[in-house]
């Protein structure tokens, strides 16, 4: 499975939106529209799980720079999370 990073989301993206996007290139487990905890609002990132390697680097390669409204998306394999322990 890969876990890709999709950034600079428009605030109004929705999980369809993002689903419609990467299923065009394979099969999706999940996806996760992060946000703020104390306005429940979008912080222009998601994170999207899909279960062929493959499949997820067309996604990458293909939706990598693409254009949602005004917004140009960020996508890329997401980082492993670093712990949370460390960060001061």
């Amino acid at each position: 499975m890969t876990k890709i990073y999709v950034g600079n989301l428009p605030t109004a993206t929705n999980e369809g939106q993002l689903q419609t996007m990467f299923g065009a290139h394979g099969a999706i487990e999940d996806v996760t529209i992060i946000t703020d905890r104390s306005t429940g609002q979008s912080r222009g990132f998601a994170f999207v799980n899909m279960p062929s390697n493959d499949e997820a680097r067309a996604a990458i390669t293909s939706l990598d720079g693409s254009m949602i409204g005004d917004n140009r998306l960020k996508v890329d394999e997401a980082r492993p999370e670093r712990n949370k322990a460390l960060r001061l």
